[in-house]
């Protein structure tokens, strides 16, 4: 593939996104690359989740380790890549970047398709972690934009920030430095809105049921791209034609996702996300400018993926009357059985999906779930199995389960731990072998991350009559999970909206709301130039996904449950 001619700093450059997640549509990238004029199509496939999956895949395989998914992706697209001359960056190198650099090159010379591909080396510090399945530092862009600028047509890398996809690309396309802190963190708002695909689509979007004009088909919504500017702005946009719609509300929910306060950190820079100005720009067009940046911190994210045991779990359904004591019974006869052999962990939670005088069995039910933990396989396995068996014609009227409980399975946990950026060797590998040391910020051009000031709020709005309503009739939210801790962004869509919210969702009332968050702590952070609140719920996952603590282990309806608990709305709102 011939290197793209010198940018030219008064052209926006064009990127685009065709991976939200190991497992996203296949079509993507053929998608992006048929639809319209790009630049650079960038794929995100690591999640906390993603690192331990691929860890366990490396166990068995040593030359494992990466997303086997971009490798055929790019068999039959690398051709559309060279032809339309646009350069592909991707973290889907997981904890093999090398290796799958190399099958991509192999790949290229089978199809016989010239093509130069470099790697961003570094972030792997597993030998300093014994005892962790995957350890590894997120890494910035500036490793990225020293394999662009040496002619890279692809780019691998392992963990890097999502936003790094973005940024690199656009440091190396404007040559921007260290030092371009406002130009630099603009990039990073755009990377974060690109990360997840077509959640800034009108995927998994609040309000997604209203009319819209000109209609809307969210069936297969389009995946985003991104028009960034030489000053650091950009639009957030998605090809002609394509389903869903970007508005200003799509572009502040995805801003809202997996972050917390106003200083959203980085390697590479700190972007203050209570000056990031959203407008829209035209149809499918919102323009995001503003964006200040300050000195990233003198520190780096380690994500550590470690074995915590095993797990099992078992559904008791309970239909009709008595759900109450049908459920005291059952956890009356599995203790006696735990009495003799209990795992280390147990833990019982009652489910009432019934309702009275139901015209369907299922809708008469109730679940009851048992979730158990150990180190030890057998304590989980063998010990619940048989107790659940054996109660089958000796419990409650109309026993049965959702599935019988098997051998157990293996659980992991995500823990993040911080250490000097200048203990990480970054390091840009390029095509023809030669490896480009990517230096730390030096101590003194870093500020350590303090939380913002509070900002100003609006006044309240005056007295007036109420209904008791949904939240979720006047604003809008998207939740997520960041190990073990939940993010709930809220914002409201007008500004008399935003007065209420502003003075009526405090942490306490959350707390009210969200009787699970009782007893944890809930930080909430307010961003008024989105009309946006923050919360973040520290320790409601546990130790993270993968440990699967909780119903919904990643948080991702959390926002939903709480849009549907009622409050006195002023009625002039609804």
């Amino acid at each position: 593939m011939t290197a793209p001619a010198a940018p030219r700093a008064a052209t926006a450059l064009r990127i685009g996104n065709a991976s939200g997640f190991y497992g996203d549509r296949f079509d993507a990238v053929r998608e992006m690359l048929t639809g319209g004029e790009l630049d650079v199509l960038t794929g995100d496939y690591l999640a906390e989740l993603t690192m331990l999956i691929l860890g366990r895949d490396r166990l068995k395989d040593p030359s494992a380790g990466y997303a086997r998914t971009f490798l055929r992706q790019l068999e039959e697209s690398l051709g559309l890549a060279h032809d339309r001359r646009v350069r592909i960056v991707t973290n889907a190198g997981g904890l093999n970047p090398a290796g799958l650099a190399d099958a991509v090159r192999q790949l290229a010379d089978r199809l016989g398709i010239p093509v130069r591909v470099a790697h961003v080396e570094g972030d792997d510090l597993g030998p300093g972690h014994p005892g962790s399945l995957t350890a590894h530092a997120y890494l910035g862009g500036f490793g990225i934009a020293a394999c662009l600028r040496e002619g890279a047509d692809i780019v691998v890398t392992g963990r890097v920030t999502d936003a790094a996809l973005v940024m690199g690309p656009a440091a190396a396309h404007f040559g921007w430095r260290p030092g371009d802190h406002d130009r630099l963190a603009g990039a990073v708002v755009a990377g974060h809105v690109l990360e997840c695909g077509t959640q800034v689509t009108g995927g998994n979007y609040a309000f997604f049921a209203e009319d819209r004009p000109g209609g809307r088909d969210l069936r297969r919504p389009g995946f985003p791209l991104a028009e960034i500017h030489e000053d650091g702005s950009c639009v957030i946009a998605k090809h002609p034609g394509t389903g869903g719609f970007v508005d200003v509300g799509t572009v502040t929910a995805q801003l809202l996702y997996e972050t917390t306060g106003a200083r959203y950190a980085g390697p590479d820079v700190t972007a203050r996300l209570d000056t990031v100005r959203l407008t829209q720009d035209g149809p499918d067009r919102v323009r995001i400018d503003g964006v200040r940046g300050e000195a990233p911190p003198p520190t780096l994210k380690v994500g550590r993926t470690r074995l915590g045991g095993f797990r099992n779990e078992v559904v008791f359904v309970l239909t009709g009357l008595d759900i109450e004591a049908k459920a005291a019974l059952v956890r009356e006869q599995m203790a006696d059985a735990f009495a003799k052999s209990r795992p280390q962990e147990v833990r019982w939670e009652l489910v009432r999906t019934d309702r009275p005088d139901a015209d369907t069995e299922e809708t008469a039910s109730a679940l009851l779930r048992l979730v158990v933990r150990d180190p030890e396989q057998a304590m989980v396995g063998r010990a619940l199995s048989g107790a659940a068996v054996e109660l089958a014609l000796a419990s409650y009227p109309g026993f049965h389960v959702l599935a019988p409980p098997g051998k157990g399975s293996p659980y992991g946990v995500f823990e993040a731990a911080y250490i000097p950026q200048d203990d990480v060797e970054h390091v840009a590998v390029h095509d023809d072998g030669r490896r480009e040391p990517v230096p730390a910020p030096p101590a003194a051009e870093t500020l350590v991350l303090e939380a913002a000031a509070e900002p100003d709020l609006p006044d309240p709005l005056p007295p007036g009559p109420v209904r008791r309503a949904p939240l979720g009739l006047v604003a809008g939210a998207r939740s997520g999970d960041k190990g073990g801790n939940a993010n709930v962004g809220v914002w409201a869509r007008t500004d008399e909206a935003w007065r209420w919210l502003a003075h009526e969702l405090t942490a306490d009332r959350f707390q009210q709301l969200i009787p699970e968050s009782q007893g944890l702590t809930v930080t909430r952070h307010a961003l008024p130039n989105l009309r946006a609140l923050n919360f973040v719920v520290e320790g409601v996952l546990g130790a993270g996904v993968a440990a699967q603590h909780r119903f919904d282990p990643q948080a991702k309806a959390l926002g939903e449950w709480l849009r549907s608990r009622c409050l006195d709305i002023p009625e002039a709102l609804l």
